[in-house]
């Protein structure tokens, strides 16, 4: 009898825990989903940043075939160097906030899982969940460094670029100067 009460006050107490915590399991999962939406935007973003440079370097490639705009090209180059330091900004602003976003994953999994302890029949059923999960954001978190990698590998292609043209310009300068001592 006394057995049976307490069995009957513990299977009171696991519904009313979860009455109680169910709810907030939900806006955890709702603000995990956020996140996952938030690293999807900064995906698109980086993506167009790295669409903006690609058109750029074809505007200075034909610029720099003109020598009568050489004043132009440096401008451009100018102005190329200083989006490409902002992109690197940006990039750096991104991984932090991804660093942010993956700390307050963790700590919504481990608050999850300190929640999820009183239902050992769904905890089996959310862990696989949970694996899923973690194997999907490991993949976007792996293509967002992929990205990242990309980008800066083209940033130093550009790079390389501007110096080029630099260094045409200045094999550029001595011949207009003679052109105009000859003139």
């Amino acid at each position: 009898m006394l057995s049976l009460n307490k069995l009957e006050k513990v299977i009171e107490l696991e519904q009313r825990l979860r009455d109680d915590y169910q709810g907030q399991l939900d806006s955890k999962t709702a603000e995990i989903e956020s996140h996952i939406k938030k690293q999807s935007e900064l995906q698109a973003l980086i993506e167009g940043h790295r669409a903006t440079i690609d058109q750029q370097l074809a505007t200075i490639t034909d610029l720099s075939s003109k020598a009568s705009a050489n004043q132009r090209v440096e401008q451009l180059n100018r102005e190329l160097s200083n989006r490409g330091e902002n992109l690197q900004e940006e990039v750096t602003e991104l991984k932090k906030r991804l660093k942010a976003l993956q700390r307050d994953l963790a700590a919504e999994r481990e608050e999850l899982k300190a929640m999820k302890q009183f239902d050992p029949a769904r905890m089996k059923k959310n862990l696989d969940a949970s694996k899923k999960k973690l194997a999907d954001k490991t993949r976007a978190a792996d293509l967002l460094q992929k990205s990242l990698n990309t980008s800066k590998s083209e940033n130093a292609d550009l790079q390389r670029k501007v110096n080029e043209l630099e260094a045409k310009l200045a094999e550029l300068e001595p011949e207009r100067e003679e052109e105009e001592a000859a003139a």
